[in-house]
């Protein structure tokens, strides 16, 4: 590739990973290189509380006109359950049934679109677009190995109440995409992005979040390097992380607050409110979901209770 050709197209598709990547010209330097959000893949259920999710992907895709796409999803269970099984109910989840659930979950999508005036998506033109995937009905099984070709997954707040996303559709999403995930608060926030805080314990969990969250952390006019008082796995500290950061020319600074209580998902919450904070970034599960499940841990108490959006890698 010669110079002009560079200088005509800088992004290029690394059709491995599925990621755009910006090219640097050496007179550009560092500072502008950029993985941008252009593919946005959103989890559907027809019973779910979707409008957060949906207004979370639609802020996103107007930051980096990103192609948006719905996927209709259900739990992992057989399409017949056994009546044994059921109590003497037949199963909901027919195949009739799951074409139905499809439908419906595709309308809610494609009518939040047109509501929105987001063009569904044409081949070979980029731009904020919308799509929706045509196969049906689909388990958290496969939302983990399709979201693999997109730059990031979007879901709701898993807080175990009626209607909200399942924790198994996070999850599928966290442990097998391999893609950063943002968890959206059931009421959007005023502002999005503009002042950032990363829950630093020095994970490497936490460092693929911060690599996942830096399209967003370009545009943010604040960044936070939280650290809580012995909490965390041995590493660089949160100064280092914010010295890194300076270094791509990002407003990262460096706060280490007290946790009295030993309840580091309640301190980082209310740290990250205090802070004014419209974007958490946190690594998910640095400790095991077992684990975190008999004892609870930072991350499930953050994926239940987060009022802000939360950007989430594993």
């Amino acid at each position: 590739m010669n110079e002009a050709e560079i200088a005509g197209d800088r992004t290029r598709f690394h059709p491995q990973s599925g990621v755009n990547f910006r090219m640097v010209l050496p007179s550009e330097g560092l500072s502008a290189t950029i993985i941008l959000m252009k593919s946005i893949l959103v989890p559907i259920e027809d019973h779910g509380i979707v409008e957060p999710q949906l207004q979370a992907a639609l802020h996103l895709g107007r930051l980096f006109d990103s192609y948006i796409e719905g996927i209709a999803i259900t739990p992992d269970y057989p399409v017949v359950l056994p009546v044994d099984i059921a109590i003497g109910v037949p199963s909901p989840i027919t195949p009739e049934n799951r074409l139905e659930m499809a439908r419906a979950c595709r309308e809610r999508f494609e009518a939040f679109m047109t509501t929105q005036q987001i063009a569904r998506a044409s081949a070979g033109l980029p731009g904020l677009s919308s799509g929706w995937r045509q196969d049906g009905l689909m388990e958290d099984a496969f939302l983990g190995a399709y979201g693999r070709v997109f730059d990031l997954v979007v879901v709701g707040r898993p807080d175990g109440s009626n209607g909200q996303t399942r924790l198994s559709t996070v999850e599928a999403a966290l442990f097998e995409t391999g893609r950063p995930v943002l968890i959206a608060p059931p009421d959007a926030p005023r502002t999005f992005a503009e002042t950032a805080v990363i829950a630093w314990n020095r994970s490497t969990e936490t460092a693929r979040a911060v690599l996942g969250s830096m399209p967003l952390l370009k545009k943010a006019r604040r960044i936070v390097v939280l650290e809580l008082e012995d909490w965390g796995v041995p590493g660089p500290s949160g100064s280092e992380l914010a010295r890194h950061l300076r270094m791509h020319e990002l407003p990262a600074e460096a706060v280490t607050a007290p946790d009295p209580s030993n309840k580091p998902g309640e301190t980082i919450l209310s740290e990250a409110g205090a802070l004014g904070c419209d974007l958490l970034v946190k690594g998910a599960y640095t400790q095991s979901r077992l684990r975190q499940m008999f004892f609870g841990g930072a991350t499930s108490h953050i994926l239940s209770n987060t009022t802000i959006p939360v950007l989430m890698a594993h």
